[in-house]
């Protein structure tokens, strides 16, 4: 089975990682002896993933010497820069289509996530839906649950967190590129925004993980996750 190309969103300024993250990009941390990206692509060829999009903005050039063309891996990767001025992670996404194919996978560039790739998508293609959202029942165990979800549907995607919300964002979704299509050129927006508005029509489809998501957006993540993958090694 081939799987479509993965964007990985990894731009941001991470400022909750601060000072660290004033001179090195978030993937670029180290974290049991390599740099956190090491790891992610490891992971996605393992999962049988072969092309990558790298969605980079701030510090990104590091990123790109490191990684280079992906050959390392095993893997062909590509990459889309923000320019100037940040475009968010929906603006990144935007910023790179004409890089992905028509349906992708997205996920975030600070994430370690054991999931079965290949069982999502297949998840996704028997689905009538045009993007699929990876959920995790989180009960705030990791981080603050940001969605509601009733009967597998989302009634509600949100930053702030409201009653009843037990679940998260675990990180990983599939796209297509016409999910953009409301967006211009250039403008900075949060992927959360183009989630809404697809859970607003009621064109995504739900995928629950079984396993707990890794992350390096906070040190007590970056803690969590060196401990995992030294148990790993």
């Amino acid at each position: 089975m081939k799987l479509p190309p993965v964007a990985i969103i990894a731009g941001g300024l991470a400022t909750r990682l601060y000072p660290i993250t004033l001179s090195t990009p978030k993937s670029m941390i180290e974290i049991a002896g390599r740099p956190f990206i090491h790891y992610q692509l490891s992971v996605l060829k393992q999962n049988g993933v072969s092309n990558i999009l790298l969605c980079v903005g701030n510090l990104g050039s590091q990123i790109q010497e490191y990684v280079n063309d992906g050959k390392a891996w095993g893997l062909e990767v590509e990459y889309s820069y923000d320019g100037q001025v940040p475009l968010g992670t929906g603006g990144a996404i935007k910023e790179g289509l004409s890089k992905l194919s028509e349906k992708f996978f997205v996920m975030y560039g600070d994430s370690y996530l054991n999931i079965d790739f290949k069982q999502v998508w297949m998840h996704f293609e028997n689905s009538t839906k045009s993007a699929l959202l990876v959920i995790y029942h989180n009960r705030d165990n990791f981080d603050r649950s940001n969605i509601l979800i009733k009967n597998g549907k989302i009634l509600e995607y949100k930053k702030e967190q409201s009653s009843g919300m037990e679940y998260i964002d675990y990180g990983l979704s599939i796209m297509n590129r016409r999910n953009f299509d409301d967006w211009p050129e250039g403008a900075a927006f949060d992927l959360g925004d183009v989630y809404r508005k697809l859970i607003a029509s009621g064109d995504i489809v739900t995928f629950e993980a079984k396993h707990r998501f890794y992350e390096i957006g906070s040190k007590k993540g970056m803690q969590d996750t060196e401990k995992y993958l030294i148990s790993k090694s």
